[in-house]
């Protein structure tokens, strides 16, 4: 897939692979949205690019409120009348045990892994739809831990380690979901665990020795983004640039559509049918 002249999205594209991403579309011709929350590392990020002879912009958002996702997504549509390549990269990582939650009160690594993604996909699909062919690309992770229904936003027994983990497989899940209901509109969607511990700020605050570098994972991200093995194809999970398998619950039907449920009350996005059946 030829990127030059593509509109391409990356949340958390000021920092870590994110960054290094946003550098290679946009030498590569793509016009680069940048997502952060601090504008003067997303002016640093623009000014890499255009030294490069890229084109790129930046759009600043705290992915851990709705209603800043909601102003990213409005943003976006008023900036460009096509995008071709979302990349749901921004994230929290495992470090801590004290629970937070978000500006909404959900708990904070769902929120922002998890929830801000489903949000803003939601509200791009149209744009990426008129774009076709489009692709999606959900950065997840290896650590994976099914989610607990009962009590998704972990007031029982909350460790960061569970939280981070229990978020990327709900990305992941919902990445297998939203494939099924967008076939046949020419957008694709899949996630991956870039790489194990690379050398990013997260990995740093969770005590970690970095195993792996930043350009490895965004090999396998842009893989997903751009290569034309993957045209066409969706709903898949890879571990580096390996077609791999997740956790069984993503491979859950049941599972999936009760995440989905849940993720549209919790954005409010959810059917008027389903809100009349609430007592």
């Amino acid at each position: 897939m030829k990127v030059k002249d593509k509109t391409v999205l990356i949340t958390g594209s000021t920092d870590g692979v994110g960054r290094v991403v946003a550098q290679r579309l946009g030498a590569a011709g793509a016009r680069v949205l940048v997502h952060g929350r601090d504008a003067t590392r997303g002016d640093a990020v623009i000014a890499e690019i255009e030294a490069a002879a890229g084109k790129a912009e930046f759009c600043a958002a705290d992915l851990a409120s709705l209603a800043e996702v909601r102003w990213l997504a409005a943003t976006v549509r008023a900036r460009t009348d096509r995008l071709d390549i979302l990349i749901n990269n921004a994230g929290v990582g495992t470090a801590g045990d004290e629970r937070q939650t978000s500006a909404d009160g959900y708990e904070l690594r769902f929120a922002v892994n998890y929830l801000a993604g489903f949000l803003l996909t939601s509200e791009l699909l149209p744009l990426l739809k008129a774009s076709a062919p489009a692709r999606i690309v959900n950065v997840a992770s290896a650590g994976q831990q099914a989610i607990d229904f009962g009590d998704v936003m972990l007031t029982r027994g909350y460790s960061g380690v569970r939280a981070y983990c229990q978020s990327k497989l709900a990305q992941i899940l919902f990445t297998v979901d939203l494939a099924g209901q967008l076939k046949g509109s020419g957008v694709t969607v899949n996630a991956l665990h870039p790489a194990s511990y690379m050398n990013t700020t997260m990995v740093r605050q969770a005590g970690v020795t970095p195993w792996s570098s930043v350009e490895t994972g965004a090999e396998a991200i842009l893989n997903l983004a751009t290569s034309p093995a993957l045209e066409g194809r969706s709903g898949l999970y890879f571990d580096g640039l390996q077609e791999s398998r997740a956790d069984a619950q993503a491979h859950d039907v049941k599972a999936r559509q009760q995440l989905r449920s849940l993720s549209l009350d919790l954005v409010g996005m959810a059917p008027p049918e389903s809100k009349e059946e609430q007592p």
